[in-house]
Parts: C-alpha cells; structure tokens; sequence
C-alpha cells in the first residue's frame, strides 16, 4: 500500500483534511442551491409582475419555466466545476501539507536515532510552517553540536590522560615489584600526577560548559582598570619566581563592562599565566586596559616572550593545540588554557585574538568586550 493510502486508511491529517474540504463543499453547494431555488423563482415573478404581465398570464408562466431550468442548469454547471476545481486545489494543498509533515517526521526519527545532521528544507507553506521548520533545524544544530562537543571531550580526556595514568600505573607497578621504594620523590611524582588529573577535569569541565551555552554568567558592572590592577596584583607572586617583572597599564576614561568579575578574572589570570610561562627571565608582562578605537572595551596581555610563528596564530586556541615554542607539556599547563578564555569571552559577547611578531618577538593576547 503507497504512503498515502495508508495515510487515508488510518485517518491521516491529509485524509482529514480532505474529509473537512468535502463537509465544507457538500454545505456551500445545498446552501447555494436552496438559495436558488427558494429565491430565484420568487424574485422573478415578482419581476414580471412589476413589468405590467397578468399573475396567471402563459407568458408568465413559459417564462418562469424557462427561468427555472435555466438557472438549475447553469448552477449545476457552475457548482460541478467549482466542485472539480475545489477538489484539485484540496488534493494538492493536503498532499504538500501531508509531504511537508512527513518530512519533517522522517527528520525527528533520524535525529531520534541520532543522526543529528539531518534538517528539513523549507516548504514554504507560510511563515507558521517556515517557523516550526526553522525551529526543528536549530534543534537539530543544537543536538549535532552537544554530540559534537561531548566526543571532542571523549577524545581530549582519552588523549590527555594518557601520560599522568600511565606514570602512576607505572610507578605503582614498580613499587609492587620492589623496583621503587614508596619514598618522598615516588610520592612526589604520583602527587604531582594526580593534581594534573584533577587539574586537566576542572578544565575540561569550564570549558566545555562554557562552549555548550549552559554556563551561568553573574553580570556586574565593572571597571576594567580594577580587573587589570586585580590581575596583576595576584599574579605578582608566580611572576617574581620565574623572574618576570609584571605590571598593569590602565588608559583614564575606560567604560566599564558588564561582565561576570570572577569569570573575566579566570580569563586574565589564564592568559597572565600563559605569559610569564613563555617570558623568559628579566623578561616583561604588561596587563593594559583601554578604549578600543571602535568603542568597544580592549583587555591585552603582552610579553617580551618565546613569541609564536604566524602559522600557529589561528590554531592557539585550540583544545591541546601545541608548538614547541608555545605550548609544550613540560612547562606545567592543562593544555585548554586558552580554550577557556576563548569559551569564557565569547560567552560574555566579546572576541578575543592573539599576535605575534614571530619567534623571539614576544605575543600580545586581546580580549574585546563591549562597553556596558
């Protein structure tokens, strides 16, 4: 049986449709010939009567017959060609509004079934019809990208947690078999692993919420000179250990910004870290803030560090995205660093970009954030 026997069999929408088309003929065309017949008649004799002609004259009378089978043929001829033509506009309008639901349902069982790419062309049915489509294709953008997000972080953690598993597992195994003792360094290395672990999951956890649109956002207004002086001020520490002098430039008159303080904090302190972990020593780190010249708020790390080639600008961040004058393992960082700031900017409506003027050049990290 095609699909649309089987539509009209179980009592499809184009079934029912077309069953209501037929309800709403069957009532116009007895309503118009009840009116035809009841009228017509009586509104022509009166006519003839006003013409001056006798009640019961046999003129009158041929006439009135000649009128009566007129109009019962012509109406008949009338209402069996609208009854065609109706007929041919419900069949196609019900088969297009049948085809565009089928479609649409044939969509729902594949996204169901996890083929989140799948969309639906526009029927262009009118804008109720283009809405529910439009809707059911960003549903199904939505889902495509939480799937594609969550085998992104499948992956990132499989691949990032091979290195610090693999070390604990072999020093565990080296201990059971008396080849290590479980002294202060063993203890050492299997604590540093772990707080990579735990490290590499916080991480994970901020940016993936953060890119998934779920990340909750405590909008303030702020200063953008406090954040820089705030980010300075607990970064003065870790700079000074690596011997990096570190300091804030703050422009006068800079708008605020309405943004989530802890948040853009996270961002500073990210790309803060970055910095002085590619400074080499006596080297400089400067947080600026300033009006950018589009009015928008600029937020910039600079550094007279390693610096990083053109050809690896696009990709820094990137999950895991690493250079060797950039971001090597062993310099102590997640690797998803700059993934989160991207992830937390782009949250708060901003945009951030990175420059360099090659290796050996130093880099300048820039957030852009619209005044509040």
């Amino acid at each position: 049986m095609s699909v649309r026997g089987r539509g009209l069999a179980s009592g499809g929408l184009a079934a029912r449709l077309l069953v209501a088309i037929g309800l709403v003929m069957v009532s116009g065309i007895a309503t118009a010939w009840a009116v035809a017949v009841v009228v017509g008649p009586a509104l022509f004799h009166e006519h003839m009567i006003r013409a001056g002609l006798e009640d019961y004259d046999e003129a009158v009378l041929h006439a009135e017959e000649a009128f009566q089978a007129a109009s019962v043929l012509s109406l008949s001829l009338a209402l069996a060609a609208a009854v065609i033509a109706s007929l041919v506009v419900s069949v196609f309008l019900t088969r297009r509004v049948a085809a565009s639901l089928r479609s649409l349902s044939s969509a729902a069982s594949r996204v169901g079934n996890g083929a989140y790419g799948s969309h639906v062309p526009s029927p262009r049915m009118g804008s109720e019809f283009d809405e529910l489509v439009a809707s059911f294709n960003r549903m199904a953008d939505r889902l495509e990208e939480g799937e594609r997000l969550r085998a992104r972080l499948l992956a990132d953690v499989a691949h990032e947690v091979r290195t610090p598993v693999a070390t604990i597992a072999g020093y565990l195994e080296a201990i059971e078999d008396g080849v290590k003792v479980l002294d202060a360094s063993t203890t050492e290395v299997l604590r540093e692993q772990t707080a990579r672990l735990t490290h590499l999951s916080r991480d994970l956890a901020a940016v993936t919420q953060a890119e998934s649109g779920a990340l909750v956002l405590d909008r303030e207004r702020v200063d953008p000179g406090e954040l820089a002086m705030a980010t300075v001020q607990a970064a003065h520490g870790r700079a000074a250990e690596h011997g990096v002098t570190l300091r804030a430039d703050v422009t006068a008159g800079v708008p605020a910004v309405l943004v989530d303080r802890l948040r853009m904090a996270q961002v500073l302190d990210n790309l803060v870290a970055n910095a002085v972990r590619h400074t080499p020593t006596g080297g400089l780190v400067v947080v600026s803030a300033r009006r950018a010249p589009d009015g928008a708020v600029e937020l910039s790390v600079e550094d007279t560090g390693e610096g990083v080639a053109a050809e690896h600008l696009p990709h820094l961040f990137e999950r895991f995205y690493r250079v060797d004058t950039a971001r090597s393992r062993d310099r102590g960082g997640s690797g998803i660093g700059l993934a989160i700031c991207k992830a937390l900017t782009e949250a708060h409506g901003g945009r951030i970009r990175a420059a360099s003027g090659g290796p050996g050049q130093g880099s300048t990290f820039t957030v852009l954030l619209p005044a509040a």
